[in-house]
């Protein structure tokens, strides 16, 4: 099975209908995101919605985001989500790899990200490419969303 990763440069029914797809296998609480929200994501300078694809095909996604602070350029990883399908086939590596390739060549000097415990092929998957946990807290402060 061949992967190709490619930066999502335009939403498209087929992205709509992949994220309707992808985000629930993410995330059970949170609603796949509208067009108009996607094309807002695509259309960010700091965010870059990565695209796994087998055959033509979405098999998964990442969103990379890329900031400039104080002390120098970083990168975060956020929604990884492979289909259950094709997991275990090199989807998310090539996700990965694809995405620190894409923040070195933007000249981040550091890509966090965070990942549940329980999701155990995931974290063997980070620490095999190199990433390294870290002793840190996570905070998490919870703005209404207006509802």
């Amino acid at each position: 099975m061949t992967v190709q990763v490619e930066i999502a440069k335009h939403v498209d029914n087929d992205l709509v209908v992949a994220f309707q797809r992808l985000i629930p296998q993410l995330s059970k609480s949170n609603p796949s995101p509208t067009k108009e929200q996607l094309e807002s994501i695509v259309a960010s300078d700091s965010s870059h919605v990565l695209l796994a694809k087998v055959d033509g095909v979405i098999v998964g996604s990442l969103t990379l985001v890329i900031f400039h602070i104080p002390t120098g350029i970083r990168a975060w990883i956020e929604d990884v989500v492979v289909d259950g399908d094709a997991r275990g086939k090199g989807v998310g590596e090539a996700l990965n790899k694809f995405a620190l390739e894409e923040a070195k060549q933007q000249g981040a000097t550091t890509v966090d990200l965070t990942s549940r415990p329980s999701r155990e092929a995931a974290n063997r998957l980070y620490q095999r490419l190199g990433f390294n946990v870290r002793e840190t807290n996570v905070y998490r402060y919870q703005i209404s969303n207006g509802e």
